[in-house]
């Protein structure tokens, strides 16, 4: 069932909602959280779609957020809020309200969304595009226990991961971390089956790819070995090689879906390591609403401390000035050597001459 409400209140959102409950039958409210999506009308459709997903897992009331730009002076002295409000099949299981601001009311939102929250419920954020900086300080970052980011969709994904490590409040997190959950869980359980010592890491992927780099930073502050990361045309992450006193470990997953898992002295065998979709990283996100500290300590190691084994030295080069300075102290002996040489050649000449 769909609502569809003009220049209207967050009072009249709230009256919709509760009317179409009552119209498909369902006047209990059963949802366990408030998911706010902050986005743009581009990628709307798909954020939606992933919540919808993710709701038969999680009800909940999810509030869409989108802010439309005026293209003229008038608009935007002008506020207006626009609704679509969702329930029964067309919203999950749980209720949706697509809301639409224009002109000064954009600046807002926050205003805007708190009535509409489900009581003595926790608030989710999520900014599947268009992250800021600082998400704990944004007005409606600072309304969620959980604010979800993704530096996978920034221009600059890995100088993203800096921007997030200075910024970093507890209940931050970021999709990219949550796509390395099962690499981290499989290399956790192959250390499991042996008592070797890791000397050395070595993590290959795609070169502007956040997931890499967070994986590689949380092997280096969990193993405190130096971790080098290599390129590879992808997709996503391709393999891990953990060099260990007792032989390689090797996780190796060149088409996206399929991995091998080789460690010395045992038979190489195959694990599922498929590339999720949203909705799953969504839902995943949603079973913890408690600060990741596995996260905020992965990504405070930093981009820039990977790649940094020790290497030997090269010999300094001489100064310029020390070189010009070569010529004329090879000169200085060479004289010497001349004035004393001269008098014993002309002694016996002197001495023939007299006799």
């Amino acid at each position: 069932m769909k609502i569809d409400l003009t220049d209207t209140t967050a009072g009249e959102i709230n009256k919709a909602l509760v009317q179409g409950r009552r119209a498909i039958g369902t006047p209990a409210v059963g949802m366990v959280l408030t998911l706010v999506i902050v986005t743009d009308e581009e990628n709307a459709y798909d954020a939606l779609k992933a919540a919808g997903d993710a709701s038969r897992e999680h009800p909940s009331r999810t509030l869409v957020v989108i802010k439309r730009v005026s293209r003229t002076l008038r608009s935007r002295t002008s506020s207006r809020l626009d609704a679509e409000v969702r329930v029964g099949a067309e919203a999950g299981t749980g209720e949706t309200a697509i809301l639409r601001l224009y002109g000064e009311v954009a600046d807002q939102a926050d205003s805007v969304v708190l009535p509409l929250l489900l009581p003595d419920a926790p608030v989710v954020v999520w900014w599947p595009v268009n992250a800021p900086l600082d998400p704990a300080k944004d007005p409606l970052g600072a309304l969620a226990q959980r604010r979800v980011t993704d530096s996978y969709t920034a221009e600059q994904p890995v100088r993203e991961l800096s921007a997030r490590a200075a910024a970093y409040t507890p209940g931050d997190t970021d999709l990219s971390w949550t796509r390395i959950t099962p690499w981290r869980s499989m290399l956790a359980a192959a250390l499991d089956q042996v008592t070797c010592e890791v000397r050395a890491v070595e993590v290959e992927g795609e070169e502007f790819n956040p997931s890499c780099e967070l994986l590689a930073m949380w092997l280096a502050d969990r193993l405190d070995v130096p971790v080098r990361r290599s390129l590879s045309p992808g997709p996503g992450l391709t393999g891990v090689r953990m060099d260990t006193s007792c032989g390689a470990i090797v996780l190796d997953r060149a088409d996206g879906s399929l991995a091998t898992l080789s460690i010395e002295g045992q038979p190489a065998r195959a694990v599922a390591l498929k590339r999720r979709e949203t909705a799953e990283l969504i839902a995943e996100e949603l079973r913890r609403l408690d600060p990741d500290d596995t996260y905020a300590s992965a990504l405070r190691y930093g981009v820039e401390r990977l790649n940094t084994a020790p290497e030997t030295e090269p010999a300094p080069e001489p100064e310029p000035v020390a070189e010009a300075a070569k010529p004329e102290a090879a000169k200085a002996p060479a004289k010497k050597a001349a004035a004393k040489k001269a008098p014993a050649k002309k002694a016996p000449a002197k001495k023939a001459a007299a006799k």
